[in-house]
């Protein structure tokens, strides 16, 4: 594949093998859409305070896929369903690690931790190159200042909308480096890898550059729909976007997972700290 191209098939074309509805074959497209419309509606009933229901939905959509993707013959989908596993899993660990754990700093740690393994396992299974998930280097001194003004403008927009406590008790030199070891290597890294490198590419690979930054980016808004805050789904949607477009143009997954690590430093840590000083 071309990567400029952006496509591998037109997935408006039905491939050759695969699923067929009433004797009519089923577009990639609209295989992909079934599993992106589950976890969207089972987001939806987290937002609306329906927990039983929405946990019910994101542990079946893991089940449902991973039976799906050896039954369909289609690479291209196989793939993106393999990685969609993934948002499901991150919901599932979300929900259930406070009920072992507090709602503290390293609550974190152990939510995103775990989703190294099953990452790992995904990384290796599908072979995804060096340059596929961004693990390059190059020109990093010159996006770090990018990043640290991103990632602020982007936490002060999401602090106007949730308005959290901070997660240390001040701006010594000990907090600050705690929240940024468990919001840059575990929080940002692991979500970064989630939907940039694994989930934004392959839907690249197989609907386009346009089409795969959108879904990608409004699925991460869409996953923290935990706040039950409109306004925060817009923001984080469109955060989400952002970081698509930045890892599309720099292929640099460290410059994202640096912006990303920037907001939730900021975020959690220092603008609560300032606020509560500032009155």
């Amino acid at each position: 594949m071309n990567p400029d191209e952006g496509t591998v098939e037109d997935p408006n074309v039905p491939a050759a093998t695969g699923v067929s509805v009433f004797g009519r074959p089923v577009k990639d497209w609209q295989l992909v859409a079934i599993p992106i419309v589950a976890i969207v509606l089972a987001e939806t009933l987290l937002y609306m305070g329906k927990l039983q229901a929405g946990i019910f939905l994101h542990v079946m959509i893991p089940l449902c896929l991973a039976v799906a993707s050896m039954w369909i013959h289609r690479p291209n989908v196989s793939l993106i369903m393999e990685v969609l596993i993934m948002l499901p899993i991150l919901r599932l660990v979300n929900i259930s690690m406070p009920v072992f754990f507090g709602t503290t700093l390293y609550l974190y740690f152990f939510i995103y931790a775990p989703l190294a393994i099953p990452l790992y396992i995904l990384i290796r299974h599908q072979r995804f190159t060096r340059k596929e998930l961004g693990l390059t280097l190059k020109n990093l001194h010159i996006y770090l200042p990018l990043s640290l003004l991103v990632g602020l403008l982007i936490a002060m927009g999401e602090y106007n909308t949730i308005q959290v406590g901070s997660l240390i008790p001040d701006a010594s030199i000990g907090s600050l480096l705690k929240i940024s070891v468990v919001m840059f290597l575990f929080v940002g890294l692991m979500e970064e890898l989630i939907f940039r490198s694994l989930l934004q590419t392959r839907l690249q690979e197989s609907f386009g550059m346009t089409k795969g930054l959108l879904v990608a980016g409004l699925l991460f808004g869409m996953m923290h729909s935990g706040y039950g805050n409109s306004f925060e789904l817009v923001v984080t949607g469109s955060a989400g976007i952002l970081f698509g477009y930045m890892f599309q143009k720099t292929g640099s997954l460290p410059f994202i997972t640096i912006a990303h690590g920037f907001v939730n430093v900021f975020l959690f840590g220092l603008i609560p700290l300032l606020s509560r000083v500032t009155g």
